[in-house]
């Protein structure tokens, strides 16, 4: 083979393999950053969660320290929503009984994204509903503090509609939180109890 072929062919391959390498690079950083959100980031820190004030549905002000002591399932919804809040509830009382004696060690916790509607002893009617999980902890507050503890999640959130008949869009993640407050997993709300509750098993088994 001439050398001006030869070495135009070696130049492709050299070419071929920096396009591999840049997309593996790619890929592999997109798989990181799916991961960092999911179960953490590498250092240890939480990519989501953080410091909030808000109020339970006994009246009284809690903070972020309400997670300490405990693994928490932590979401974001509303006690006007119609389907997708009382539905995600259902599942992970379904969740706990599939977790068994394990979920003496976990709690839900419930934020509203409406906090005009949602005072304290509207949270506790709500929660108190046959077929909901008993215990969960329900937390409003000013639209400030609301907003602050949403951003702390990345949870989103919007009114929509001006009259009373208003509706919420929200994310509908569920946040695995340690007992040291800090964050482990994104639970999907339509997972399933039994996939859940074997995520859930995994990230407890590490700690």
């Amino acid at each position: 083979m001439p050398r001006r072929s030869i070495l135009l062919f070696a130049g492709a391959c050299i070419a071929i393999a920096a396009a591999l390498a840049t997309v593996t690079v790619v890929v592999v950083t997109g798989r990181e950053r799916a991961s960092a959100f999911s179960e953490g980031t590498a250092t240890g820190q939480p990519s989501v969660g953080g410091p909030f004030q808000l109020v339970n549905q006994d009246g009284q002000t809690v903070d972020q320290t309400l997670l300490n002591g405990k693994w928490s399932l932590v979401f974001f919804g509303f006690t006007y929503c119609p389907d997708f809040c009382p539905t995600t509830l259902t599942a992970l009382e379904a969740t706990r009984n599939q977790l068994g004696g394990t979920a003496d060690d976990l709690q839900i916790v419930f934020i509203t994204v409406d906090p005009a509607r949602d005072t304290p002893q509207a949270l506790k009617d709500y929660l108190t509903s046959d077929g909901f999980p008993p215990g969960v902890i329900g937390l409003t507050g000013t639209d400030e503090q609301v907003a602050a503890a949403a951003r702390a999640y990345r949870a989103f959130y919007e009114k929509v509609g001006e009259d009373q008949d208003y509706t919420m869009n929200h994310s509908l993640t569920v946040y695995l939180m340690g007992p040291d407050g800090q964050f482990r997993s994104a639970l999907a709300h339509d997972l399933g109890p039994e996939p859940s509750a074997e995520l859930i098993r995994r990230v407890m088994a590490r700690g």
